[in-house]
Order: structure tokens, then C-alpha cells, then sequence
């Protein structure tokens, strides 16, 4: 498949592209963050967002989606990267549409996913306990009994927790941490008796939650997939979480990457643009070699979560590893380039750097995708 983007798909990226700068710049990310806004993200916002239909983008039509594929959502969330909007799209819409639409029941998948894609409902998926992303060292327990299941334990940054209507909650029902074997996911509502949501504020201006369970009690069709097998659903899910992860990496890099270019045509030292400093045209040459690269590595990798390629999990990580590394190193550089001004709070840049650094962790970091690609690659 051509690496190149076909009439509506570059204009699904046009529209969304002028929406955000007009509706979502990054002054909207400053005014939330400075008024310590509870929610973490425009509600008004979001409504318009559902009534473009970008919430239902990936969903499947009988559910009330769109069913575009993860092409278009991945271009959306590229454009959000740009102006780093905040709103629940990789929560709910990349990361819990996907579990209920892979993993569901009939009976789920039509309770929640025409919900989700009317923007009437705020899931996330409660996975992380630790300070490092490790599915498979899951400890949180879920014991079967009469009425169904009895969950217990904790789990942290939880994407948009503090305001989801429902969690989708991984837990042990076999086996011991470090077992891929014996991991199952639940559908929690988020005002069960025993659920516990703590708001944490992270570094680029989001939120995200802690959230402890004890003995929360659900039925068996709180269940999402198969019994002690969840640990395939949820890698798939995660796959698809990762490239929507790396198409806003690319996003974010690009926009800091073009604040710095024109910067170095306007800043001025010893009576010229300091962007015809040899030194610099170089490493901003680097840059743009390194981004178009992955633009077509991100491109790649979301096709073929619509086409159902079977090197969809080695091109995720691969996707998620190399946008880790740039996203590091383009804002780095942007802040570099930027020199004093660059440090201070009035300026932009900054936070371009912090929400790179959250999404880089987010699901795994550079490193862990890139032991998880060499391993998925038989090294």
C-alpha cells in the first residue's frame, strides 16, 4: 500500500487540522492549566468534537461510528499532537473503543460503543500499578463467586479516571504476577461501592488518576473476553493505544520542529539570522530527515491496523520506539535552539516537552518497545 495519503484522508487531516488551531491552540492547554480546571479538558469542546463525528471515527457503523479505521483517527490525533489539545480521545475513543469493539460482547459493544462514539461516555482502562508500563506483572485480583467476580487491589494513571463513567479494569484471575497466563478485564462502573478515584495533575498540564478497588463486586457480564485470555486482547489493544500514541508524537514533533525554524529565520546575533549558522542548519537538516521518516514508519503502521497485518504488533512498537526517540530529541532541540527564552514559562515550547514526555511513558517507553520489537523480530 502507497505510503501517501488519498483525497479524504487528507481532507479529514485539513478539516481537523483548521478546527484545532482555531477551537484547540495551545493557549487553550495554558487557560485549563492555569485555572486548575477539574475535568482536564474543555467539555464544550468535546461536543463539538462528537458532533464532527471524531469520537465514532474508528467505531463500526452498526454501533453508530463512522468506521474509517485507525488511519483516520491516527491523522486526528496527529493534529491534536500540533496544538496538544486535551480531551478524551486517547482514552476512551484509541484505547477503551478499541478493548469493547476487539474484546466485547454482543451486549457490551451496544451498551458502550454508541455511547462512546456520541461523546456521551468517558471510559479508560485501568491497567498500570507500577512505575513502569508491565502488563504482565499485573497483581490486582479478581476471585469468581456467586454473583460473578470480587476485585481488589491498585492501579495508577489512569488516563481521564477522575472523570470516566466507567473503567475498564485488568486484573489476575490465575496464576501469579509475571504470568501472560490468568489476566482478565472487567467492565467497573466507576460509582461501584469500593472504587476509589484520586485526580493526579502530571507534568504537561493533563490529568490522570489514581484508582484503588477494594472488594468491588461485579457480575459475570462485567467480563470483557474470555476468561484468564485477556492478556491477547489487551496486547492488541495496546498496540493500537501505542500508534495512536506515536501519530501524536509526530504531530507534537513536527509543530515544535517548524516554531523552531521559523524562530532561527527571525532571531538575530552579531548582526545575523542565526539560522544561517552552519552548525545549526545541520542539526535542523537532521531533524527533518528523522521526521519524515516517520511520517511514513507511523503511516505504515496505522494501515496496517485496517488491513489486520500480522506485523501489526512489531510495527507499533517500532512505531512508539522511534517516535519516542525523535519526540525527545526535537524538543530538546527546540528548547535548545530557543535558548534562554525557551526556559520560561510565557513561551510556548515548553510545553511541547512536557506532553512529549508524557506520551513517550504512556504504554511504554522507548526502550521497552524497542526490546519488544528486537524480541517480536527474533533477536
Amino acid at each position: 500500500m502507497a505510503l501517501v495519503l488519498n483525497e479524504e484522508q487528507q481532507m479529514l487531516k485539513d478539516s481537523a487540522a483548521g478546527f484545532l488551531a482555531e477551537k484547540a491552540p495551545v493557549s487553550a492547554l495554558r487557560a485549563l492549566r492555569d485555572s486548575e480546571d477539574a475535568t482536564g479538558y474543555s467539555a464544550d469542546l468535546w461536543r463539538e468534537m462528537a458532533e464532527m463525528g471524531w469520537p465514532g471515527i474508528a467505531v463500526p457503523e452498526e454501533f453508530g461510528g463512522i468506521d474509517y479505521g485507525y488511519v483516520g483517527l491516527g491523522l486526528i490525533l496527529e493534529q491534536a499532537g500540533r496544538t496538544l489539545t486535551a480531551s478524551p480521545l486517547q482514552s476512551t475513543v484509541l484505547v477503551a473503543a478499541t478493548a469493547i469493539s476487539h474484546m466485547g460482547s454482543q451486549a457490551q459493544k451496544e451498551q458502550w460503543l454508541p455511547a462512546i462514539a456520541a461523546g456521551e461516555k468517558v471510559v479508560s482502562l485501568a491497567l498500570q500499578e507500577g512505575a513502569h508500563h508491565a502488563p504482565e506483572q499485573t497483581a490486582a485480583t479478581a476471585a469468581a463467586n456467586d454473583q460473578g467476580f470480587v476485585l481488589n487491589g491498585e492501579k495508577v494513571l489512569v488516563l481521564d479516571g477522575h472523570v470516566a463513567d466507567c473503567l475498564i479494569v485488568v486484573a489476575r484471575t490465575a496464576g501469579e504476577p509475571g504470568d501472560e497466563h490468568g489476566i482478565s478485564l472487567f467492565l467497573v462502573d466507576s460509582n461501584a461501592s469500593g472504587v476509589s478515584v484520586a485526580r493526579r495533575s502530571m507534568v504537561d498540564s493533563r490529568n490522570a488518576a489514581a484508582v484503588s478497588l477494594k472488594d468491588v463486586q461485579v457480575g459475570a457480564d462485567a467480563l470483557l473476553g474470555d476468561l484468564n485470555e485477556g492478556s491477547g486482547g489487551l496486547s492488541y489493544t495496546l498496540d493500537i493505544a501505542n500508534l495512536g500514541l506515536a501519530a501524536e508524537l509526530l504531530g507534537l514533533s513536527q509543530e515544535a520542529f517548524e516554531r523552531t525554524m521559523e524562530y532561527l529565520k527571525e532571531r538575530k546575533q552579531f548582526g545575523v539570522v542565526i539560522g544561517s549558522f552552519q552548525g545549526l542548519k545541520h542539526r535542523a537538516a537532521e531533524m527533518f530527515a528523522e521526521l519524515e521518516l516517520c511520517r511514513s514508519l507511523v503511516l505504515k503502521a496505522l494501515q496496517s491496523a485496517d488491513t489486520g497485518d500480522e506485523n501489526l504488533p512489531a510495527l507499533a512498537s517500532a512505531a512508539k520506539a522511534k517516535l519516542s526517540q525523535v519526540a525527545q530529541r526535537v524538543t530538546n532541540e527546540a528548547v535548545q535552539m530557543h535558548g534562554g527564552i525557551g526556559m520560561t514559562d510565557e513561551f510556548d515550547i515548553g510545553f511541547f516537552i512536557k506532553r512529549a514526555r508524557v506520551a513517550q511513558h504512556t504504554f511504554g517507553d522507548y526502550n521497552y518497545h524497542l526490546d519488544r520489537y528486537a524480541r517480536l523480530s527474533g533477536f
